[in-house]
């Protein structure tokens, strides 16, 4: 999501934003039907799901729902003139941040609002730098999820853990143009005990899971058996990918390492610690 995007869908959020007196300070809310047409949602009732599974995360971590959700009843205007009341929910900056999480992944405007809620500056950079977090936390789980599901597919396959390594190994150096997963490592200055994948940048660690998911899929659509066998398939998946990027000028070998992954979860599960208890609350 580009910088000029984010700028955008701050000053649409921004302009939701109402505010009412507490005892002691001014609480910034938000109304779910406002939010609801910004995320994307085209009908109340599938929002509600989302704005459902907030609450219920919220009840999990054992914080009071009421202080961040509250049902409103407000009127409005007809196209014929006329008026009627409609039930609608008042959303803190915490609750909006859940609803986020318990959204539609796939809508852009959802990523958006995960870095929008969690930062309590609305700075379009540091907007852009969370959900940079958040797409390389998100894709590097996916990865997770890929490597497991075919090591467990080819184990049925006459394929061990050791095969697996292999495997993804000559996968790697496919990628690589050449450099095994050691050279890479050493390339990068990671140490041998770590996985090269924490240290990838995202647009590397999706090319690595392309790949992945195409071995997947070719396993089952082939019927492959044997390690010789599912070892071309990964070689030539992972070569498919690398074609792909040099057509766009794009050399994964080259491309400079990132943060370490494990720094990056711990920052922003601190961040989600965070939210909550900086949020006002919802005046009683």
């Amino acid at each position: 999501m580009d910088l000029l995007k984010i700028e955008a869908l701050t000053n649409s959020f921004n302009g939701i934003i109402h505010t009412i007196k507490g005892k002691e300070e001014v609480v910034e809310v938000w109304f779910a039907r406002e939010l609801q047409t910004i995320l994307g949602y085209a009908r109340w009732e599938n929002f509600l799901i989302a704005i459902s599974r907030a609450v219920e995360s919220c009840k999990t971590l054992g914080i009071n729902v009421d202080d961040h959700f509250r049902e409103v009843t407000k009127m409005v205007e007809l196209g014929s003139g006329a008026k009627r009341e409609i039930t609608d929910i008042m959303l803190t900056r915490y609750a909006c941040y859940l609803i986020a999480q318990n959204g539609d992944p796939k809508k852009e405007e959802i990523a958006f609002a995960q870095g929008y809620f969690a930062v309590q500056t609305r700075k379009a950079e540091l907007i852009a730098e969370y959900i940079q977090q958040i797409s390389r936390l998100e894709t590097r789980e996916r990865l997770r999820i890929s490597e497991k599901q075919l090591s467990q597919s080819i184990y049925q396959r006459g394929v061990d853990d050791k095969g697996f390594g292999r495997i993804r190994s000559k996968g790697d150096t496919a990628l690589f143009g050449g450099y095994t997963t050691e050279d890479m490592k050493n390339r990068l200055g990671i140490k041998s005990t770590r996985p090269l994948a924490d240290f990838l940048p995202t647009l590397t660690i999706a090319a690595k899971n392309l790949a992945t998911e195409m071995t997947n899929y070719n396993v089952g659509q082939k019927d492959l058996f044997g390690e010789e066998s599912i070892t071309q398939e990964h070689i030539q998946n992972n070569k498919s990918v690398r074609i792909m990027l040099g057509q766009r000028g794009i050399e994964p070998e080259n491309l400079p390492a990132a943060e370490d992954i494990k720094k990056v979860e711990r920052r922003v599960e601190k961040n989600e610690k965070q939210i909550e208890k900086s949020t006002s609350k919802l005046p009683k």
